[in-house]
């Protein structure tokens, strides 16, 4: 049986795609006919007609920017100077009923830049270049296509007006294996993505991933509302399907019904951009009065919202007191920097903000108004933010409260704890699960690295005869916070350390089972740093407060700060500071347990040179080699 060529693959796809899912074909052979049929589908798209002068006009108002400059003004609504004198507007892309956009399908469309490219198929809306595909013989490398691709975008793509610069995503495919991505810098073939069903089923074929994914409504609404522009980085990002199975997900359930749920999703997975993505979502649905994003500590505030900025510069008011986040949910905030009322529909906050706002007298009659308010509540790692009467609390208030919870570990009966109100399991306190992507998905679909599990064998004993010898258990805990023990595994870091991280190209997290036998370790690691035998940057952080479990049992959550003297372990404090002062003389810093901000400060620094590491402007001078915790 002869292999399909990628001449057969394209026609058939564009039959599909005519045939089956309503585009309509267009000949486009070169940029004279690309911008002629823009014209018309701009005309048809927004019921006007423009003269010759006109869409010149429009055609300067596209050609502006980058990759990243061009997501943004599709996006928008473009201006010009109509012949009679008037201003005239155009929608570009209708972003709300995205199904009513005009969707076309053309091949081999011939750009000329540095060299001559002709593209394999192209899908127009309104008249835009929006998605490329290429195509390679069935069974052909898939990277070949992407690497065309590549070609493509430093040979063609910005020639003349520059109109393949607005490619938002593009699709590769030799017929057995088909991926998705989206337009920006990276050239990590990585970064592709297989299309799968809301049970994780990947759909692979061509002819299954068009009828999936590039049917008009599904492929729209990708351009429209699932394609996320990366404010830090300036580049677009395509969600992948998991998240877009479960912003889907929560979205049809504030729709149509008043019922809670969670979000399973393994941990590295990218719940943050799947929960901005839901949130930015809801707080436009009429419905919602507002969508309050809850976190269980500072430390994860001030991250959150760096990265929800991220992906919309100024979409976050982040509140730094109860107070602040009072006047938030009552629409009395000010811009600090205006002093003009600042409506604030998203708004990122703490479980102990949130929880003070609700219990304290001295705001209770401003909170009053908001019981019966349509509020949705999205909480970060629901399990460890989610205490008991804390919870209750915030059920009891709000009378019209949708509580979804994102986690990638949740927990079920078998390793709950229980307390007065009963079992409490993520079930218990979300309600159903809306969307499972557990850890051997992630791994299967290479979105997480695979675990590496080494065995080390470290107990031997050789009898002559075991007739007579009644085996019992080893006392794991004398033997595991012995010296020799800690010896032993000490020396194993600083021998495997480099191999390990490929050549300290990631850091190493140490994770350890109290603070006494983390003091050992580091202690006897900054010993031997000491002695010459390494030179690894070692860092910790931990808690010293003697009271942590309380509020496990009251639902009093505290916030980040020092531990008033009456609850502090001496002994851990003076090795915290001990150990921050060694961090100190490490990167230059000056932090201290002394002043809760400096505390708080230098948990958010080594939080920082962590996920900096993969940046590519890291700074090696910033490096953290092991964190101890």
């Amino acid at each position: 049986m002869a292999t399909q060529s990628e001449e057969m693959l394209e026609q058939n796809l564009v039959q599909q795609l005519k045939d089956s899912l309503g585009y309509e074909y267009v000949d486009i052979p070169d940029e004279a006919a690309l911008l002629a049929n823009l014209k018309g589908q701009l005309e048809k798209h927004n019921g006007v007609q423009l003269s010759e002068g006109e869409f010149a006009q429009v055609l300067n108002q596209l050609n502006k920017g980058g990759i990243f400059d061009r997501a943004k003004i599709l996006r928008e609504r473009i201006s010009y100077d109509c012949d009679n004198g008037d201003t005239g507007y155009l929608q570009l892309l209708n972003l709300e009923y995205w199904c009513q956009n005009q969707f076309q399908v053309t091949r081999q469309v011939s750009m000329e830049g540095k060299y001559a490219n002709r593209f394999d198929v192209t899908l127009l809306i309104n008249g835009l270049p929006l998605v490329q595909i290429e195509l390679k013989r069935r069974g052909g490398e898939l990277k070949e296509a992407y690497n065309q691709i590549d070609r493509y975008k430093k040979h063609s793509y910005w020639a003349s007006n520059g109109l393949f610069l607005y490619v938002q995503l593009f699709v590769i495919s030799n017929g057995v294996d088909t991926k998705y991505f989206a337009n920006n810098g990276s050239k990590d073939f990585k970064q592709t993505n297989y299309w799968a069903d809301a049970d994780n089923q990947k759909i692979t074929r061509l002819d299954a991933f068009a009828t999936a994914f590039l049917e008009k409504c599904h492929l729209s609404k990708m351009v429209c509302k699932y394609t996320v522009l990366h404010e830090s980085s300036k580049q677009l990002m395509a969600m992948r399907p998991y998240q877009y199975h479960a912003v889907e997900a929560i979205i049809d359930r504030v729709q149509n019904s008043m019922k809670n749920g969670y979000i399973w999703h393994t941990t590295g997975s990218g719940k943050t951009l799947t929960s901005f993505k839901a949130s930015q979502v809801l707080v436009k649905l009429p419905k919602v009065y507002k969508v309050v994003f809850v976190v269980d500590r500072r430390d994860l505030d001030a991250q959150t919202i760096q990265e929800f900025e991220a992906f919309q510069s100024g979409c976050v008011d982040s509140s730094d007191n109860t107070e602040i986040l009072v006047q938030q949910f009552t629409d009395t905030f000010r811009d600090p920097g205006t002093k003009e009322p600042k409506d604030t529909p998203l708004i990122v906050t703490t479980i102990q903000k949130l929880n003070n706002a609700i219990k304290n007298p001295r705001f209770q009659q401003r909170m009053a108004p908001l019981r019966d308010k349509r509020i949705v509540f999205i909480f970060d790692e629901c399990h460890r933010s989610q205490f008991g009467e804390t919870h209750e609390r915030i059920k009891d208030f709000f009378q019209k409260h949708q509580l979804f919870g994102f986690t990638g570990t949740p927990i079920f009966a078998d390793n709950a704890n229980r307390n007065e109100h009963g079992l409490r399991t993520t079930k218990d306190l979300f309600d159903q699960c809306l969307h499972k992507y557990v850890i051997t998905d992630a791994i299967r679909d290479q979105n997480v690295l695979r675990f590496s599990v080494e065995y080390n064998k470290v107990f031997r004993q050789k009898l002559e005869s075991i007739s007579d010898v009644k085996v019992q258990a080893i006392n794991t805990k004398e033997v595991f916070e012995s010296d020799e023990w800690v010896e032993t595994v000490t020396n194993y870091l600083i021998e495997h350390h480099d191999r390990k991280t490929h050549h300290r190209f990631f850091s190493a997290i140490f994770c350890v089972s109290s603070i006494p036998m983390l003091i050992k370790y580091f202690d006897l690691l900054r010993k031997k740093r000491e002695e010459g035998k390494h030179d690894l940057r070692i860092a910790t952080i931990f808690s010293y407060g003697t009271n942590e479990g309380e509020e496990e049992e009251t639902g009093e959550i505290a916030d980040f700060n020092i531990p008033d003297e009456g609850h502090v372990d001496k002994h851990s404090r003076s090795k915290m500071d001990e150990y921050i002062q060694h961090y100190n003389e490490q990167y230059k810093t000056d932090f201290s347990t002394k002043d809760g901000l400096k505390f708080y400060n230098y948990f958010l620094d080594i939080g920082k040179k962590l996920k900096n590491r993969e940046k590519e402007s890291f700074d090696d001078r910033d490096r953290i080699d092991i964190l101890l915790v």
